[in-house]
């Protein structure tokens, strides 16, 4: 074998091997049912040690989240529900970072409505690839509309690209859930996909 390839099969390894170690740091910091500041610094402190060992995405765009909780030194109470609901996620393999849900598992409006912000009232929940729910919320504030929880006055649901098939029993499922029999109930609030709401920005 030439080097090229036992240069690469132990790249592989060391890659699997820190994705393990990834997994059961996840599962000691999900163990109490939630995660404090403490726990946010000492995950970005190893991923930092572990992100120039190889190219793993999933490393790398865990690593870019928990820096944008900490760019303010304080992971505030929604960032940490996200971060939990993100990394209980990946303890489960129920996802990769970057894998979308098919659409059909979510209740979302369909047709799909065109969105507008002026005046609107809008509510995100989720993980998004855009970024932290606080930039969302800034992106339709600079568009008019204000952001605040799902409530019967929202007038859109935005759920993150990042939700996956088990929803409902996700961090944010009650929101969803929520929005959806106000909905079935004859309230005027639209559910709609990260990438639906990009579109129109």
């Amino acid at each position: 074998m030439d080097e090229k390839l036992i240069n690469r099969f132990g790249a592989d390894r060391l890659a699997s091997r820190q994705v393990d170690e990834l997994i059961g740091l996840a599962r000691g910091l999900l163990a109490d049912g939630k995660i404090n500041q403490a726990e946010v610094e000492f995950l970005q402190k190893w991923l930092a040690n572990n992100i120039d060992l190889n190219d793993q995405p999933l490393i790398g765009t865990l690593y870019q989240r928990v820096n944008d909780i900490l760019a303010d030194g304080i992971a505030d109470e929604d960032e940490k529900a996200e971060l939990f609901d993100t990394l209980s996620r990946f303890v489960g393999r129920d996802f990769e970072l970057g894998e979308i849900t098919p659409s059909s598992s979510l209740p979302l409006c369909s047709p799909a409505p065109r969105l507008s912000f002026s005046n609107k009232r809008y509510c995100f929940t989720g993980t998004f690839n855009y970024g932290q729910r606080k930039h969302c919320e800034a992106a339709v504030a600079e568009r008019g509309a204000t952001a605040s929880g799902v409530s019967m006055k929202t007038d859109v649901l935005v759920i993150g690209a990042y939700a996956t098939s088990s929803w409902k029993h996700s961090t944010f499922g009650n929101k969803i859930l929520q929005a959806a029999q106000w909905r079935s109930e004859g309230v005027p609030i639209s559910i709609v996909s990260e990438a639906h709401w990009v579109k129109h920005l």
